[in-house]
């Protein structure tokens, strides 16, 4: 597919395949903060977004009982194996949105607790724009271990920390060089 997007890296996801289904042949799931007894909701949907296939999170992120997220989640291969991306940068995303800022999550091998991650921040602006997400830019959240991308195993897409209501659209996911 021609999509006027120079060919930048190792497609993680680019909506070709039938929903839920990413490039990498896993699936995307919705991950809400019920898993830990918060009162958040979402929707994740594939729709079309200004033209565009998009993958699209919705909904509700409330503060009451210690919540305060909700996810798109991918593994990058089948049964969460880990992915060696020690040939690339880091990562880049095609998103629109509601103008408020976002995170890209990165879990390892290191990472044991569901709270645990490596956190890189986005915009969603009203218009489709490319972001580039280095990996040496990504913070480790509640792990000491520093983020080894030589065992990848998880990316998601994460609407957290305020009372909001999330509208994030994405149309592809990338690493990239």
């Amino acid at each position: 597919m021609d999509d006027g997007m120079p060919d930048t890296g190792e497609v993680i996801d680019d909506l070709s395949r039938p929903a839920p289904r990413a490039a990498t042949g896993t699936a995307w799931e919705l991950v809400t903060d019920g898993v830990m007894g918060g009162v958040s909701s979402g929707q994740l949907r594939r729709v079309t977004v200004q033209g565009r296939p998009a993958l699209r999170l919705t909904g509700s992120v409330r503060l009451e009982n210690n919540g305060g997220f909700v996810q798109a989640a991918l593994d990058l291969a089948p049964g969460g194996a880990p992915v060696d991306a020690s040939a690339w940068t880091g990562i880049e995303i095609d998103v629109t949105g509601n103008g408020e800022t976002y995170n890209l999550h990165l879990r390892t091998d290191d990472v044991a607790r569901p709270w645990q991650s490596y956190r890189q921040g986005f915009r969603a602006p009203a218009e489709w724009v490319t972001h580039r997400l280095p990996f040496a830019d990504f913070v480790p959240h509640r792990i000491k271990a520093p983020l080894d991308v030589t065992r990848l195993r998880r990316i998601g897409l994460v609407a957290i920390g305020r009372a909001f209501s999330p509208d994030l659209a994405v149309a592809g996911v990338r690493f990239y060089a």
